[in-house]
Order: C-alpha cells, then sequence, then structure tokens
C-alpha cells in the first residue's frame, strides 16, 4: 500500500487504483496519461510482462469509458534488450490502443536513446494513422533537427524541457538557453504542425506562450502536467477550456519514483517534511 507521503505523486499501485484516479481527474475536467512505473529492463521476460500489462490497462480504460491513455518508456519494452524487441512490444501496445481507440504515448529517455525512439515512432505512427504520440526535450541541441523531421509523421509531439543531464556538447545547461529553446520550438511547432501539440510544462510563461500561439495560429494543443505538480493550475485551466492531461504514474515500483520527485523540487521536499512530522 502506498502510504499518504507517497500517494500524492503516484495514483495508486494497481491497474483499478490507477482507473479510480483517473475517473476523480475527469470530474475536474482533467484527462490523465497513466504510467505503469519500470524502466531499464535487460531481459525480455519483464519487459514483454509490462507490454502485456499495458495491453490490459488499454482495454480497462475503453471498458471504463475513462478519459485517459498511456504512456510507456522505451527502456520498459525491451530497448535495453535490443530495439528488434522494442520495436516488437511497441507495436503490441499501439496495436491496443488502436483497436480500443485508446491514445499511446512514447517517452524519451537520455540521448542514448533518442535515434532508436524516433525511427520506431516513426514507423507506428505512419502503420496506425497517428493513434500514437512522442516526447520531444527541448534542452537537446538535436531537438530542432528532430522536430523538422516530425512534422509530416503523424500523431502528436509532447515537447518538454528535458530532465536528463546530458553533457554540454549534447544539450544545454544554463536555464534561460533552455526556456529560449522552448519556445522557439513551440512557434516552429505551432507554425507548422496539424495533428496537435502537446505542451509538457508545469512553467506558467511557457502555458501563456502556447496560448498566445494557438490564437495566432490556430494549431491544436493540450498542457500535460505531472500528477502531484500545480494541481489547482491543471484544474483552473481546465476550466478555462483548455485540454488538460495529468500524467499519473502507477504501479509497485512507486518508491524510486516517489524520491526522485521530492528530490527535483525545494516545495516537494517541504511536503514530505511536513508529511512527516506532521505539520
Amino acid at each position: 500500500m502506498i502510504p499518504p507521503i507517497a500517494s500524492r505523486f503516484v495514483a495508486g499501485e494497481t491497474p483499478a487504483e490507477a482507473i479510480a484516479h483517473a475517473r476523480r481527474l475527469n470530474e475536474d475536467d482533467v484527462a490523465v496519461i497513466l504510467n505503469r512505473l519500470g524502466e531499464h529492463y535487460d531481459d525480455r521476460e519483464p519487459a514483454e510482462a509490462d507490454a502485456d500489462a499495458y495491453v490490459d490497462l488499454v482495454a480497462d480504460i475503453a471498458d471504463d469509458d475513462v478519459d485517459a491513455c498511456i504512456s510507456v518508456k522505451p527502456s520498459q519494452i525491451g530497448l535495453d534488450v535490443g530495439e528488434d524487441t522494442f520495436r516488437d512490444l511497441l507495436e503490441r501496445v499501439v496495436e491496443a490502443g488502436d483497436e480500443h481507440d485508446v491514445f499511446v504515448w512514447v517517452d524519451m529517455e537520455d540521448r542514448h536513446t533518442t535515434d532508436a525512439t524516433l525511427d520506431a515512432f516513426e514507423d507506428v505512427a505512419r502503420k496506425y494513422a497517428g493513434d500514437v504520440g512522442l516526447c520531444i526535450q527541448a534542452n537537446l541541441k538535436r531537438t530542432r533537427d528532430d522536430i523538422e523531421r516530425l512534422v509530416d509523421v503523424p500523431g502528436k509531439v509532447r515537447l518538454v524541457k528535458g530532465a536528463y543531464d546530458e553533457p554540454k556538447d549534447v544539450s544545454y545547461k544554463q536555464k534561460s538557453k533552455v526556456n529560449e529553446q522552448y519556445r522557439d520550438l513551440l512557434e516552429y511547432m505551432f507554425e507548422h504542425f496539424e495533428d496537435g501539440i502537446a505542451v509538457g510544462s508545469h512553467d506558467p510563461a511557457m502555458i501563456e506562450h502556447a496560448r498566445e500561439l494557438h490564437d495566432e495560429y490556430g494549431t491544436p494543443y493540450e498542457v500535460q502536467m505531472l500528477m502531484g505538480v500545480r494541481e489547482d493550475a491543471q484544474r483552473d485551466l481546465a476550466s478555462e477550456g483548455v485540454e488538460v492531461w495529468q500524467y499519473a504514474p502507477y504501479g509497485d515500483k512507486w518508491l524510486s519514483y516517489f524520491y526522485r520527485r521530492v528530490r527535483e523540487r525545494k516545495e516537494n521536499v517541504l511536503f514530505a517534511a511536513r508529511a512527516v512530522l506532521g505539520v
């Protein structure tokens, strides 16, 4: 059982708890992206088990008629085993999503996985007519080229600032430069993309910039934020008519994820301290 201190960031240990969380968020017009916790499997067996769990989750989402989709990590479904395994299991999950009309997002991990993830995404996106989306990281110097490559690929792209500590020869390290890149990439995407853009950010300035770009170009967009981070803002944006999705992890591997969230932001550390001290 997940303790209350961690339940702010994790939607439960079971698929049923995760779907119940999605149903509660739907009452506030916030949709949910469910991610089963797990990554970096070196053997096919656990990767295949998680892929099958996603297939089952897709069916559960469809049966329960909740406004939810899923997001998978490449290393969770076989990329560390081999690119062929990753492609095989990704297609298994996307095929299930296509069958049940449940959208599938593909997360982006560190720079060593970027090419394999892009190649696999492009293939499944073309095969399944865009029922899949991909996360792209603004802090990588290569990202403008990757964005331009994806203009004619069906499906959505989620732009995030980037959470991996990449070396300076391949990434921008200064926060101001990453913000500059994020704004420029958003503008390019709103001007050139047609299938929709996901603004993966908690930054009010970037969300407002996306609103202005939408008004200028008319491109459909959505805002995506993490469970446990600025949830009041998520509800407020949804009440204003913005399409909002909350990225909500679930599963029994919650402990390491929780500590990562706590370390990331000072207010999360304060939240955890208050919960432990009862103040």
